[in-house]
């Protein structure tokens, strides 16, 4: 199976950031699972992150301050460099997110919470045959 570098897990909901770090802990597809309760946090983080580094971003798109859409504008803007997985991961089921999220090239994913380990799984299938 594919692995990374490192996972960030963003999400406002803490406990949703526990269970979701627990589920990728058993896929073992990185050793590094690093939680973000804001994006903001996270686009910061990304500086630290040399661009060759593969990572794997999970982003919900409804957050306060930043949400999931400002986060994947500021990161086109200030990572295009970068060749990240971007999976948005949200519990929402409009039609209109997914295909907004289609619209962003970044966007490798949309998975719907709660995440699990099949959907995980299929997500990384879907890597491997890239």
């Amino acid at each position: 199976m594919i692995q990374f570098d490192t996972i960030f897990l963003v999400d406002d909901d803490p406990i949703n950031n526990l269970i979701n770090k627990r589920l990728l802990g058993k896929v073992g597809i990185s050793e590094n699972v690093m939680e973000f309760l804001e994006a903001e946090e996270a686009l910061l983080k990304l500086n630290d992150f040399d661009p060759e580094v593969s990572l794997l971003i999970f982003l919900d798109i409804n957050m306060p301050v930043l949400n999931g859409w400002e986060f994947l504008n500021k990161y086109m803007e200030t990572h295009s460099n970068r060749s990240d997985k971007i999976v948005i991961l949200s519990s929402s089921i409009d039609y209109q997110d997914r295909s907004k999220a289609k619209g962003y090239e970044i966007v490798s994913g949309f998975l719907e919470k709660p995440l699990t380990l099949d959907k995980i799984k299929t997500q990384m299938e879907k890597y491997e045959a890239e």
